[in-house]
């Protein structure tokens, strides 16, 4: 295999991934009606009173979509919200597109509605709640005191400081009358549904969108040791309800044992295993000798780069730890310490950084690696990733270009644009965290 064939490889990987990854299959291996019957993941429950769906997150549209299909008639009313540009045409839920990752106005009404939807139900009532990542940010409540633009500048410093999800959800719950399973109290004593698609490792139901229907597991304290953790300079209204939080002196997120949770049922319908095991059974198909090496990949984007590219020396040299033609999968979500005034996102710096180890020793046999954004977008920019091989760097030196330089400067985004190694997929209406892809001859 040349380099031309191992890069036509990688896309064809990553693509049947992201097929076994649609909300469209995901949800029907999960809910069925019939006959006024309700089936979720083999439980049945008649349908009497009012079905509302509810939902927010990246792959909200589509999640509803597919309810739609399933259910149709028996849908009473319903409201998702999702990323702008992510919005797709429903005919019974209504949708509203609105800010992420920072939160806006738009994300703040459409919360405002779904409270509207939520308010004199009953036990005969069910709610449908379809939650994805992106959740977090697309469904703000700011707690009393609590501004928008407080929250805006408290997400913007946690980005920017490289925190991961648990930390900057930990804050968010926080911060929110919604997140950190406030809005099962908003729908009791409704019977409660949440179709759930992880973008977090190891699936904390308390972690995906800020676990609006999961009993959280943090408390004031812990927002208050990420602030000191990254030492940020948030808001006084920000660290003066912490503080109050924290000396008791407001009532916490609702803990497991609660009783509002005895009506709610929360089912992962998705995950990254499901995504790794369907690129894996692709590169099989592919003739390739496959190691999963772990669904739980987190760390500094570019230090994780450079790792994969010492594996690919390692396969090139010895055969270890699989012999070629092989393909190394990971999956999980790392973070990036912006330090620069570039453009991109962890799955671009971890290319980029893996093209530059490659070029440095490049091996003797022809290799390329992939890291793939699942939702179609990596950080502020209209790509997915990256796929690059050990000619990248040569490549970008012939036209000008320093590629340290960009490394330094976070400005992934705008090398791989001129070196023609981004991956461009737009929406997907899915997300599952992040894909890596070696391939070695």
């Amino acid at each position: 295999m040349n380099i031309s064939e191992l890069r036509q490889s990688a896309r064809e990987i990553w693509e049947a991934a992201l097929n076994a990854a649609s909300p469209a299959t995901c949800i029907r291996n999960f809910i069925q009606v019939a006959h006024g019957e309700l089936s979720v993941a083999g439980k049945e429950m008649p349908i009497r009173g009012r079905l509302i769906v509810i939902g927010a997150g990246k792959a909200a549209a589509r999640m509803a979509q597919v309810i739609e299909e399933l259910l149709g008639k028996y849908v009473t009313a319903g409201l998702v919200v999702t990323k702008y540009g992510h919005g797709l045409p429903l005919q019974r839920v209504q949708l509203v597109e609105a800010g992420h990752p920072i939160p806006d106005a738009a994300g703040i009404r459409g919360v405002q509605q779904t409270r509207q939807l939520l308010k004199g139900l009953t036990s005969s009532d069910i709610v449908l709640c379809l939650i994805s990542g992106g959740g977090s940010a697309l469904w703000p409540a700011p707690a009393e005191a609590i501004t928008l633009e407080e929250k805006q500048k408290v997400t913007s410093l946690l980005l920017r400081a490289g925190a991961d999800i648990r930390e900057i959800n930990a804050v968010r719950k926080h911060l929110s009358d919604l997140k950190g399973g406030q809005l099962a109290k908003w729908a009791a004593p409704a019977h409660v549904i949440s179709l759930i698609m992880s973008d977090v490792i190891g699936d904390p139901l308390d972690f995906i969108a800020s676990g609006p229907t999961a009993p959280d597991t943090t408390s004031f304290s812990d927002a208050i040791a990420v602030i000191q953790k990254y030492g940020l300079q948030v808001p006084k209204a920000v660290l003066e309800r912490f503080q109050e939080g924290a000396c008791g002196n407001i009532p916490d997120t609702p803990k497991p044992g609660d009783p509002v949770f005895k009506t709610v049922d929360n089912h992962i319908i998705a995950n990254n295993q499901l995504l790794s095991e369907a690129a894996a059974r692709k590169a099989r198909e592919l003739n390739l000798n496959t190691l999963v090496l772990s669904t739980g990949v987190e760390g500094e984007a570019k230090d994780i780069g450079r790792f994969f590219a010492a594996i690919a020396r390692e396969m090139d040299r010895t055969g270890n730890p699989v012999k070629p033609p092989a393909c190394i999968l990971a999956a999980g979500e790392t973070t990036v310490t912006v330090q620069g005034d570039g453009v991109g996102g962890r799955n671009q710096e971890m290319a980029l950084a893996w093209a530059i180890s490659m070029a440095s020793r490049p091996p003797n046999r022809p290799s390329c690696f992939a890291s793939v954004a699942t939702d179609g977008t990596d950080g502020p920019t209209a790509a997915a990733g990256g796929l690059v091989d050990p000619a990248t760097c040569s490549r970008a030196v012939e036209r000008g270009l320093m590629p340290s330089k960009y490394l330094q400067r976070n400005d992934s985004f705008n090398f791989l644009n001129a070196t023609g190694d981004l991956i461009v997929t737009g929406p997907t209406q899915t997300n599952l965290m992040d894909l890596q892809i070696l391939l070695v001859a």
